[in-house]
Parts: C-alpha cells; sequence; structure tokens
C-alpha cells in the first residue's frame, strides 16, 4: 500500500491531538492532587468549634452592652416617676 503525503493539516492535527492529549492528563493528575488534599480534613470539627465560640462571646457581649444601656435608660426613666409620684 502506498504511503500518502503529509498535508498541511496532518501536522497541525498531530500537535493539536498531543496539546489536548497533554491537558487531558494533566487535568486528571490534578484531580488526583486536590482530591488527596480534599480528603484530609483533620482538625476541621476543632476550627469550626473555635470560630462557633468566637461569635457566640461577640454576640454575648453585644447584648450585655445593649441590655446594660437598656436597663439604666429603664431604671432611670422608673427612679423619676417614683420621685415625681411622691417616692423618698
Amino acid at each position: 500500500m502506498p504511503r500518502r503525503r503529509a498535508t498541511p493539516v496532518g501536522p497541525l492535527l498531530t500537535t493539536y491531538i498531543r496539546l489536548q492529549s497533554a491537558w487531558v492528563a494533566g487535568g486528571h493528575r490534578l484531580d488526583r492532587v486536590r482530591a488527596a488534599r480534599t480528603r484530609d480534613d483533620r482538625g476541621e470539627g476543632v476550627i469550626s468549634a473555635a470560630i462557633v465560640v468566637l461569635i457566640m462571646a461577640a454576640l454575648g457581649a453585644a447584648m450585655w452592652f445593649a441590655f446594660s444601656g437598656m436597663w439604666e435608660n429603664i431604671r432611670d426613666k422608673t427612679q423619676t416617676q417614683v420621685n415625681n409620684i411622691g417616692g423618698p
């Protein structure tokens, strides 16, 4: 069987196929590396718990200051009303 002559598309197509093959093979290798990294989730529970504790502490402090200011205001208004009525 006679050999065909190479056309200008031949080398271009060959280069394209090689580049695509390298791209796909590299992607699979990268997927394996990512999968290995994502499987290692040691310590995630401790970190999540620490974040929750910090958020709750901040919310508790904000609520403390808000209620403290509110109760001082209520106490002052109540004392004024008692004094107007004829308290001590």
